[in-house]
Order: C-alpha cells, then structure tokens, then sequence
C-alpha cells in the first residue's frame, strides 16, 4: 500500500498512569505517526469528546481517529463510557478498542455488543506493548480509511 498515512489523533482512556505512559513510550518506540492524549476515566473521556470544560479548545482536544479504552476505571467504567459513545450519533463512527487486563469472557461479549471495533487484553511486557502498537499502527493508520467529518 503506497499510500501516505495521516496523522492519527489516538485518545486514551485508563486511569493507571503507568499503563498511559508505558503505551505512549510503545507508541514512540513503534513509531506510529499519531498525536496522543489521554483522559482518566469515563467521564473525563466523555467531556473531552463532547468539548466540555477543560476541552473546550478543539485545537487541544481534537477528535481521535481512535479510542483505546481500558474498562475498569473510577467515576465511569469503559462499559458505561463505551454505552453513551455508542448511543450518541456524534460519537459513534469513532472506533473504540478495549485495551484493558481483564480476560473475562463476558466483558469481550458485552464489549462487542455495545459496538467495539476490537477487544485486545493488554500485553504484560513493554516489548509486547511496541508490538501491539506497531500492529494496530499499520492497521489503523496504513489500512483503514475513515470519512471526512466536516463539523470536527
């Protein structure tokens, strides 16, 4: 494919500072072309989607290309986040992958259910982590092709 890949606006939802940095640092070390953010929790993850309070300015917080969502998290776990995106017209088309420990069976169906793109349970070594990033990178960033969304 010789098209040239665009920047990727990656949003990050997971409360565990040392899972954010750790994917950040994998997403460097993958060298995916993207812009990264990250939000802690649910309902931070929704205010920034929505462009209310501190992510107001669309300029600081512009609308990711892709979601990565850990589910167990403070305030508004990843289902609950993963249930309002889905139900807002303005949010659905963002693809949504759960990034997330848990290896339960019923959280991979009811996170398909409620309409993730993907359900991947975090790697448990950094070299693991480069690896799935530098896999979703050329998949996402290379492969995929989104629409032009004119209200961003």
């Amino acid at each position: 494919m010789n098209r040239l890949a665009k920047p990727l606006t990656i949003l990050m939802a997971d409360d565990d500072d040392d899972d954010r940095m750790m994917t950040h640092d994998a997403l460097v070390e993958s060298r995916v072309i993207n812009n990264f953010h990250f939000v802690c929790d649910g309902v931070e993850l929704l205010e920034y989607l929505r462009r209310e309070g501190k992510y107001e300015d669309k300029a600081l917080s512009p609308r990711p290309g892709i979601i990565l969502l850990d589910l167990n998290m403070p305030r508004m776990d990843g289902r609950e986040a993963l249930m309002e995106i889905k139900n807002d017209p303005n949010l659905r088309s963002i693809p949504v992958v759960i990034l997330t420990t848990s290896k339960q069976e019923e959280d991979k169906i009811k996170g398909y259910n409620l309409g993730a793109a993907s359900y991947i349970t975090k790697p448990v070594t950094f070299d693991g982590l480069v690896e799935l990033m530098r896999a979703m990178g050329k998949y996402w960033v290379e492969f995929v092709e989104f629409p032009e969304l004119e209200n961003e």
